[in-house]
Parts: structure tokens; sequence; C-alpha cells
């Protein structure tokens, strides 16, 4: 018995260093990531066409030639007319003293600005992992289970078209028939859940097409491992079989590809949200560009960047948890 404790907390202490050792490197990672994504953020804008100023002043005053001065004192207070190098250095002090400047357009705080559209965004994403799982898991499993059959033939053509269809002509697609011509969906504008629907499911098709192959193939991998035939061996049905062997280690791979890409996800919100009128983060960041708010496109591109590192830092440790070769290795 005291042999069988000490092995558990052996086991478990061996498992938090890994943890610790993975979250470690990861936020090391991190530092690196966040100063380049700024350097090429701060690149893009100093390359973009037109004084930021001056564009900055139009969309503010509504007019299309205003004031020198005012022009000059914006100028100064963007810190347009140091050098790029000294701009940046200024920028990344007040970053590091968690102030990422406010708005030239609303006059709000950028984490203000942030904070208001980040719920938006994730529930979007949530959304569309939601449906991705409800509909690409099952037909994964069954495609697998079938192999070969008309249902796995229908499948992989479904993601093949799914694959190559861009995400604004399926949203087209999902406004016309959900919106328009049934009229089951609200298209544009905020609400309740109704209105992120169309989105969600727009930008889950992708998603679900890939995650549909790769649990058909984990699946078919698993079906052939040898512990299944030795179940299969001692007279257990098949479906006890699949259910309580096969599904746990084929669901693996997938749970950690639907992991990384619920970061991404973020990333593909910003045509989403602009064609369904949804005020996210990426929506946001695509107004803030179109009227050269800097210091709001900075701040949505590093929160965008923050958000993907994290979670990739959540499914490396899920991964430990759930995959037991990887922490045999560790061991």
């Amino acid at each position: 018995m005291s042999e069988g404790v000490f092995h558990a907390l052996s086991h478990i202490q061996s498992l938090s260093k890994m943890m610790h050792t993975i979250i470690l490197n990861r936020l090391l990672q991190m530092v690196p990531v966040m100063i380049g994504i700024s350097l090429i953020t701060f690149a893009v804008i100093s390359l973009s066409p037109g004084d930021p100023a001056e564009i900055t002043l139009r969309a503010t005053l509504g007019t299309e030639s205003p004031p020198k001065e005012a022009i000059a004192r914006l100028h100064e207070e963007m810190g347009l007319d140091d050098p790029w190098y000294i701009s940046y250095m200024k920028w990344a002090s007040r970053v590091l003293h968690g102030n990422l400047g406010y708005s030239y357009q609303t006059k709000r705080s950028t984490i203000e600005e942030i904070a208001y559209a980040l719920p938006t965004t994730f529930e979007l994403a949530f959304l569309s992992i939601i449906f991705s799982a409800a509909t690409a898991i099952p037909l994964g499993i069954l495609a697998a289970l079938r192999q070969n059959g008309p249902l796995d033939h229908l499948c992989r053509l479904s993601s093949i078209i799914s694959l190559s269809s861009p995400e604004y002509f399926v949203a087209i697609v999902f406004m016309l028939v959900g919106g328009i011509y049934l009229g089951i969906f609200p298209v544009a504008g905020t609400g309740g859940i109704e209105y992120f629907i169309l989105p969600a499911l727009t930008l889950s098709i992708g998603l679900s097409a890939v995650t549909m192959r790769i649990m058909r193939t984990s699946m078919i991998e698993t079906l052939e491992q040898d512990y299944i035939r030795t179940a299969r061996a001692k007279g257990l049905s098949r479906r006890i079989v699949i259910q309580r062997h096969a599904l746990k280690n084929a669901l693996i791979p997938v749970l950690i590809y639907m992991g990384t890409q619920f970061g991404w996800l973020f990333g593909g919100a910003v045509i989403i949200e602009s064609m369904f009128a949804l005020p996210g983060l990426g929506r946001l960041l695509v107004e803030s560009v179109s009227s050269m708010d800097i210091m709001v496109v900075q701040g949505c591109i590093l929160t965008f960047a923050a958000i993907i590192v994290l979670i990739n830092l959540g499914v490396d440790l899920a991964q430990l948890y759930l995959d037991p070769s990887i922490r045999d290795q560790g061991e």
C-alpha cells in the first residue's frame, strides 16, 4: 500500500514539474512573439499610405481639410515626428505599465474598447466550436465505422467542398437562405444568441471539415490497435468496445486540434463580424485600421496574439493530461 501511495505521489510530482516547465517555456516564448508582432505592426502602420494624423482628424471632424495646427498637435501627440524606434520605445514603455493609449475616434481608452468588444468575439468563437464539435465528431465516427461506404464518401466530399468555400461566400449563402428567404435568424446587428447563429455557423464550416477528417482518421487508427482486438476477443460487443475503449483515445487528437483552432477563430472573426455587423474585436480592428486609429489597432493585434499564445498553452497542458504517452516520455 505504501509503495502504491509513493508511486502515485511521484507521478503527481512529475506531472506538476512538467506542467511548470511547459508554462515557463510558453511564457518565455510569449515575450519575443509579442515584440515581433508589435514591431511588424509599427512597420505596417509606418509604411501605410497617407498621414495617420490627418486621416484621424478627417474622421473625427468630418472635414476633408483639417486645420494644419490640429494636424501638427496630433502629430506630436501620436509621436509621428519622432523616429520610428523612439516612437516604438515610448509605446512599449506605456504598454509595460498597462497603458495601451486611447482611441482618437471615441476618446475612450484602448483597454475599454477591447474589453467591450472581446466578449462578443469570445461568444462567437465558442459557439463555432460547439457547432463544429456537434456535427463533425459524430459524422467522423460514423464515417470511420462505415469506412469506404456511401456515408464515408459523402462526408469526404462535403469536407472538400467546405474547405474550398471562402468564408465570405458561405456567409452570403447563410444570409440569403437563413436570414432573407426563410427569415429564421437576423442577418446583422446585436442582441440575443439568435444574432450569433448565422455567423457562428459560417465560422464553423471550415473547422468542421477538418475536424471530421481528423476524427475519422483517428478512429480508424484506434480501431486497429492491439488492445481493441483484445477487447473484441474477450467477447465484448462492438458498441461497448467503441464507447469504453476506442472513443476516448480517438478523441484526443481531435480535442487538441479544436483547442488550437479556438485561438485562430478569433482571427477568422475579423471578416465574419464585419459582414454580420457584430461589435466584436475583429470588427473593432477593421474599423480602427480604416480610420488609422493607431493605438486601438496595436492593442487589438496584441490582444489577438496574447489569446492565441495563452490558448496554445492551455492545449499543451490538456494534451499532457489526456495523453499518457507524453507523460510517460516526461518521466
